[in-house]
């Protein structure tokens, strides 16, 4: 994710896969895309909440990210075509009270599809970066800087869960 995120081309992410460890230098020095507040790959989808640093930057970050990852599982696999279903989509966030929320639905979005009480073995997330457990990616002040502390944020998402699981109950009755 860090690799896409700049205003300069970095080349092959599959020629690069090659290269020895060490022998490759990030380009992180050069101007970023987007800032990334939480984040959480899935198995079968993922979530990122972003902030826009550049004219287009999501955008651009977005396709960076689905046509180099294509090209490389493309040249790894020995296949070619689409790996996505549809193109990114995206949501502008209108209310601090719509930021939080989607803060504790991404960070916590493993628990949310229910992929195991351990999700860091079918998921991964920003979680342990807003509970402190893990050197920092995200820009996490924009969230974090609203609560006391960091258990206080922790409730806010565990009670955010709580009521997310409630509704998708709710909705799975009244569907059935």
């Amino acid at each position: 994710m860090s690799e896409f995120n700049t205003l300069k081309p970095i080349g092959s992410i599959y020629e690069k896969s090659f290269e020895k460890l060490g022998s490759y230098t990030s380009k992180q020095e050069s101007e970023k895309l987007v800032e990334f507040v939480c984040y959480c790959v899935n198995p079968n989808h993922f979530h990122f909440l972003l902030k826009q640093l550049n004219t287009d930057g999501i955008k651009k970050f977005m396709h960076r990210i689905g046509t180099g990852y294509t090209k490389y599982f493309n040249n790894k696999y020995k296949r070619s075509g689409n790996l996505f279903q549809r193109p990114f989509k995206s949501v502008h966030i209108d209310s601090n009270e719509y930021l939080l929320h989607l803060s504790a639905y991404i960070n916590l979005n493993g628990r949310v599809h229910k992929l195991g009480s351990d999700t860091s073995k079918f998921s991964m997330s920003s979680w342990e970066e807003f509970i402190g457990n893990k050197n920092c990616f995200c820009e996490k002040s924009i969230i974090l800087g609203q609560f006391n502390n960091i258990l206080e944020y922790k409730n806010f998402t565990e009670n955010s869960l709580n009521d997310i699981l409630e509704r998708r109950e709710i909705k799975g009755i009244l569907l059935e």
